[in-house]
């Protein structure tokens, strides 16, 4: 249908189990190097939190549900996969998801309530 789309990037018939290119000869396998991404964003995540300020977290955290967003819209589309792994998977982060995005607004909402004018 749309085949002009997809010419910069990688077949998807040539492409892994995510969608991105499998390991040619010489390389790591493809869950090695999707690991050492997670890992990285691990320790890049846990230095960049424990670094805010407290009186900055609030705030911080409300703009990140936008983000949070974005994985709940991620974490859809692999609960409606085929398989049953990527399903189950993706129906648990569904709920993480979610709850992060209301807990998030929930605490924002909160914090912004105490600087309200009392009537």
């Amino acid at each position: 249908m749309a085949d002009y789309l997809w010419t910069p990037f990688v077949s998807l018939a040539d492409a892994g189990p995510v969608g991105l290119p499998a390991a040619s000869a010489g390389t790591a396998p493809q869950w090695i190097l999707l690991l050492t991404i997670f890992v990285l964003a691990v320790f890049v995540g846990v230095e960049i939190i424990t670094k805010i300020p407290p009186t900055l977290h609030t705030p911080l955290m409300s703009g990140s549900n936008a983000i949070s967003g974005i994985t709940l819209i991620g974490a859809v589309l692999a609960a409606g996969s085929e398989s049953n792994v990527s399903s189950g998977l993706g129906f648990f982060a569904v709920v993480f998801a979610t709850m992060n995005v209301v807990g998030g607004f929930l605490v924002t909402n909160r914090m912004l309530s105490m600087f309200r004018q009392k009537k």
